[in-house]
């Protein structure tokens, strides 16, 4: 390409966003250095990308955006752009890594040369790394072809400036008086507010370091084995706490985890440990377990405990997570009592580790964690559930590494591969060794329990004779459920993007809810909970649009309805087959049951969620109401019901490209009391 003009001015254009480019929504500097001479021009930046991916897609990874690290280096001695730039959102599952090039062509300098590779691997994504690989081929072929549309842009726009030519670099002679010093500017609000400055390649170039090595006691009184180089590793990267961490330094063994974490990498190990520091001194972390007391509803429905240590000396802590009621919990407490209350359980680990550490007189960093999935079923993948599990591991993943040293996974049934499916792809590959899973009673042979635990310390559930104090669960009465608004004003909002709404439903006015569909094979999904009263669900296809919501008749007369926000839709002059059509069969809905479900529309137009008072049935031999049901009516007030609901609808593209992976069905499911966390498998993968 042709120029007179230096690209490298107009590139940097681009920055610190393009409107040419939709998907890059922002950018900001993490790091700039210039060389003295000013030939050398360093600047790294993080960007943030709308990425266009499937919706459904974008929900199962838990993300909105993905953001990229980008480094730019301008030589101007040499006339040389380099570009690099490789993801920081799921790393652990994706490597992309991109070069790009801009150098004058060496028969003609008025000429620009560029070049650009990249490649991309794919470890694990959530099952969809084939459609992961589509997208990233699409989006670096697309921009490819804009890139050189862009680069144009903006060199007419400096042309339209009067900037013609920009002037060669020449040598000019170091300023005595100026050292060499690296500008660093502060990253965004979510990394680490430390100031980042290079380290040393040596524990030779560590000036002013009163310990070059570490007293051989000292390590294997409370470290363990250590290599020179290892031991090298954690005396420079504690040099630079002190040098630079205005807070409290952490102790070797805590440093060590982060180290251990990323393979002795001090740069990347620095990263993940400034950034838990300072969520630590946000979240004061540091006085948990002296400030933070667990509600009540913890403590007796919350089935995890600690229990003695295992054969290596480790805490051992026991979570029977298939006596738990995970929805009763979350709509109780929200997602953030949940949180702090592992957080606690991580804090006191650390703090038993301490304590065992001095009691067998070796190091121990590590507790062992035994999870009982007797009972786990389809009720434990209710969807928000689910996601509190995800993002408490993502917490737990990046502020605690290397503390789990084995995990027990007992009795898992067959519905384990499906949580398992969704949560493995969040957790550390070295975590995930660390996993020993038994079926069945397989735990009781050889290879299993007795080779981690003591015989005498299996708990009594297990088959041991250990007395084990940890609770054993069981639903949480409703009673203690919380409404959105009251976990509002708590500072604590469950799940903002599924929100329930309430509807009251009376004998001849039901409660309709409109769904437009534009595509044919939408999903259309449901979470209810009938809370008072019995009802029939029903769903209704129309061609038309049912007309606005009729006015309450008595509202007219200044009368206040009791039905509140009932809302009905459907016409009483509309005929069924004729106007509208039935396209599930109706559902009768029992007080107190809890309703997860789908269904998958075959054609475009208007569709009718209905709630309907279920009317006491008469006895078929003589036309009068059964003895049960009368009994019944009398301990419902009136004929009022109510219901809690939430819906959701899935693109059909979004279904085509990933639903199948999970099972392509038409689902109604309905539980009692004892499944009241149970959802479909389309629900809970939203």
């Amino acid at each position: 390409h042709t120029t007179k003009y230096s690209k490298p001015v107009a590139y940097e254009r681009r920055f610190p966003t393009c409107h040419l480019i939709p998907m890059f929504v922002d950018s900001d500097v993490i790091i700039e250095e210039t060389s003295e001479d000013r030939s050398f021009h360093k600047i790294e930046r993080r960007c943030k990308l709308d990425v266009d991916a499937p919706r459904l897609l974008k929900r199962i990874a838990g993300v909105d955006y993905v953001y990229f690290i980008q480094k730019n280096s301008l030589n101007h001695r040499e006339r040389t752009l380099h570009i690099e730039s490789h993801n920081e959102t799921f790393s652990n599952r994706v490597i992309i890594h991109e070069l790009c090039c801009y150098s004058v062509h060496p028969e003609n300098e008025e000429w620009t040369c560029f070049e650009q590779s990249a490649s991309l691997d794919i470890k694990s994504f959530f099952g969809f790394e084939s459609t992961v690989e589509k997208i990233a081929m699409k989006q670096y072929a697309s921009s490819i072809k804009k890139g050189k549309e862009i680069i144009e842009y903006y060199l007419r726009e400096l042309e339209e400036e009067g900037i013609t030519c920009i002037p060669r670099w020449s040598p000019c002679p170091p300023s005595p008086t100026k050292p060499v010093v690296p500008l660093v500017i502060p990253a965004l609000p979510i990394t680490p507010t430390i100031s980042i400055e290079a380290l040393p390649e040596s524990v030779n170039e560590i000036q002013g370091c009163k310990e070059d090595k570490l007293d051989a006691d000292y390590i294997k009184r409370y470290l363990g084995d250590l290599t020179p180089l290892q031991e090298s590793c954690l005396i420079r990267l504690r040099h630079w706490l002190q040098e630079t961490h205005k807070g409290k330094i952490p102790k070797d063994e805590h440093i060590l985890r982060f180290l251990r974490a990323r393979d002795f990498s001090i740069d990347k190990a620095r990263e993940i440990l400034c950034q838990s520091l300072t969520w630590r001194k946000q979240h004061q972390v540091d006085y948990l377990l002296d400030t933070w007391s667990s509600p009540q509803v913890l403590h007796d429905y919350y089935t995890g405990g600690w229990h003695h240590h295992d054969k290596d000396g480790r805490p051992l802590y026991i979570l029977r997570l298939g006596h738990m009621d995970t929805k009763g919990l979350v709509r109780a407490l929200g997602e953030e009592s949940l949180l702090r209350h592992v957080l606690s359980i991580n804090e006191e680990g650390l703090r038993r580790c301490e304590e065992n550490t001095k009691v067998f007189v070796r190091p121990i960093s590590c507790w062992t964690c035994l999870v009982d999935l007797e009972g786990l079923n389809m009720r434990h993948l209710w969807r928000p559930g689910v996601k509190a599990l995800l993002r408490i591991i993502e917490v737990v993943e990046a502020n605690y590494p290397e503390t789990l040293g084995r995990l027990l996974i007992l009795r898992a049934p067959r519905v384990f591969p499906v949580l398992w499916t969704l949560v493995s792809p969040f957790i550390d590959e070295n975590t995930r060794k660390k996993f020993l899973i038994y079926a069945g009673n397989d735990y009781q042979g050889p290879g299993g329990l007795v080779d981690y635990i003591d015989k005498e310390i299996i708990p009594d559930f297990l088959g041991g004779e250990c007395m084990c104090e940890v609770p054993e669960g069981g639903l949480v009465p409703k009673s203690l459920y919380r409404t959105a608004e009251e976990l509002e004003n708590d500072e604590i909002r469950l799940w903002t993007e599924t929100i329930y709404q309430s509807a009251s439903i009376f004998k001849g006015a039901p409660h309709e809810l409109l769904i437009e569909i534009i595509d044919a094979s939408s999903v259309i999904t449901w979470d209810f909970d009938v809370c008072k009263g019995d009802v029939i669900f029903n769903i209704y296809h129309s061609k038309r649009a049912p007309q606005p919501p009729r006015k309450d008749p008595l509202a007219t007369h200044g009368i206040t309805s009791p039905a509140g926000n009932n809302v009905q839709l459907i016409d009483k002059s509309w005929l069924l087959g004729q106007d509208y059509s039935m396209v599930e069969s109706p559902l009768t809905c029992k007080e107190g049951e809890s309703v997860q479900g789908s269904h998958v529309t075959r054609w475009p137009g208007f569709y009718i969620l209905q709630w309907k008072f279920h009317s006491m049935p008469a006895c078929a031999t003589t036309n009068l109401p059964r003895v049960d049901d009368v009994l019944a009516t009398l301990q419902v007030s009136s004929h009022k019901c109510k219901v809690m609901y939430y819906t959701e609808v899935l693109g059909s593209e979004d279904f085509r490209q990933h639903f199948s992976a999970f099972g392509h069905s038409h689902t109604m499911c309905v539980l009692g009391l004892s499944n009241t966390v149970c959802v479909c498998v389309c629900v809970c993968v939203c």
